[in-house]
C-alpha cells in the first residue's frame, strides 16, 4: 500500500489551507494521497470545492467542529495557465 503524507494546515487562514493543499498536490503523481488537517472553518467548504474544480478526489475523515481531516487523492495533472 502506498504511503500517505500529512499536511498539517492547523492555525492557517482561508486561503492559505487550500494554497497549501494546491502546493502539495503539484509535486504528487496521480493516485497519490495525502491527508490534510485543516481548524479553519472554511475549510470544510474551500478544500473539497477546490478538489472538485482541480479534478482531485477529497474524503472527509473526520470532523471534530473544531478541526477536520481529509484524505485527498491527486487526480490527472491539468495544464495551467498559458
Amino acid at each position: 500500500m502506498a504511503k500517505t503524507d500529512t499536511l498539517d494546515t492547523r492555525g492557517l487562514k482561508c486561503p492559505l489551507p487550500v494554497i497549501k493543499t494546491e502546493a502539495r498536490l503539484r509535486k504528487m503523481g496521480p493516485g497519490e494521497t495525502v491527508t490534510v488537517l485543516a481548524d479553519d472553518p472554511l475549510a470544510s467548504v474551500d478544500i473539497p470545492h477546490f478538489c472538485a474544480e482541480a479534478g482531485h478526489t477529497v474524503k472527509q475523515l473526520a470532523s471534530d467542529g473544531d478541526s477536520c481531516v481529509f484524505l485527498v487523492t491527486a487526480g490527472e495533472k491539468i495544464p495551467g495557465p498559458r
